[in-house]
Parts: structure tokens; sequence; C-alpha cells
């Protein structure tokens, strides 16, 4: 087993429930970016993303703005609806093509806890993170309430309905629908 980090055994200490292989092995400086980050984010999608003085421009000049400067690859012609959330732990994992329609209650999630040697014994927290992006093509359109989970790439023109899960692949001027998402029909 490695050694665990002075900066890992500080915030163990303090008592915060984190995982050893994220921050086994981390410095002070390093830890301190990453919770900067994530206030950062945390603060733009929270004060910034809904300004009620600016609510005709926030769907398409304000929230796409907002979301490269959290790290996004965002695309010309972007459509950002209300309620939209991203992971603000990762959201240089996140890209939109030009003009597609990310609507209302959308969520884009870029991790997830790896639980394949998840067994009896083994704390949850302590498991690793599997981080992969997430690509939406040119001139997509998510449903209100939309999942989409970490390595699913949505190819261009592709819709998807309210609701969905998205879980795989989508390919290319299709419809998928449902949880999981699946495509009905060709474009």
């Amino acid at each position: 087993m490695e050694k665990q980090s002075l900066t890992y055994r500080l915030l163990k200490l303090i008592g915060l429930r984190i995982s050893e292989s994220e921050y086994g092995n981390v410095s002070i400086g390093s830890a301190f970016n990453k919770f900067y980050k994530k206030v950062r984010n945390t603060f733009l999608m929270k004060y910034c993303f809904n300004i009620a003085l600016l609510a005709p421009f926030n769907s398409k000049k304000i929230r796409p703005l907002i979301l490269r400067r959290m790290g996004c690859k965002v695309g010309k012609g972007v459509f950002i609806g209300d309620n939209v959330s991203i992971d603000k732990n990762f959201p240089e994992l996140i890209t939109i093509g030009d003009n597609s329609y990310i609507t209302g209650g959308t969520t884009l999630l870029c991790h997830k806890r790896d639980i394949s040697n998840y067994r009896k014994g083994v704390k949850l927290y302590d498991l690793p993170y599997k981080k992969a992006p997430i690509v939406i093509g040119e001139g997509c359109s998510t449903g209100t309430n939309t999942l989409i989970l970490p390595g699913v790439t949505i190819g261009d023109g592709a819709v998807i309905g309210a609701g969905s899960l998205v879980t795989k692949d989508i390919p290319a001027w299709t419809l998928a629908v449902g949880r999981p998402a699946k495509v009905i029909k060709e474009f």
C-alpha cells in the first residue's frame, strides 16, 4: 500500500469522507485548487446562471459564457435552458457542439463511483471515480430533465426525449427516448 500524504491524513482527521485513490497522494496546494475550483463553479452555477434582470440573454449568451468560463467546450449558437446542471468537478470533460439545445433540467455528469471492486467490508467512499467525457454533437437537442452519464457521445442532429437517461452513445440523426434511452427513430 502506498504511503498516504500528509494532506490526505489531515483531511481525514478533520472528518472529511474522501477517497484515498483521489486524495491519498496529493499536496495541500492541489487539494486547495480542487476545493477552489468547486467553490467557484458552484458560485457561478448558483448565482450567475439565472440572472433575472438579464433573462432574455440567459439561454443563448450568459449560460454558454459561464460554462466556457468553468472549462466546458461550448460551440456557437448553443441554447442552455433553465436549471441545467453540469458536473462542477470536471467541466473540462464536457463538449457541446454548435447550435445544440440543452433544455431545462438536463444534467451532464462526467464522473461516477467505480463499483467494479465493491464488496462486503469495502467503504463506498474509498472507491475511486470513473471519469469520462461527454460529447454532444452539433445541432443536438436534449429533452427536459434528461440525465447524461459519463462516457456518452451524442451524434450530430440527435434528439433525446424528455426524462431520458442516456447511458450509451446515441448515433447521429436519431431520436432516443426512455430510461435507459433507446433509439426509436432515424431521421
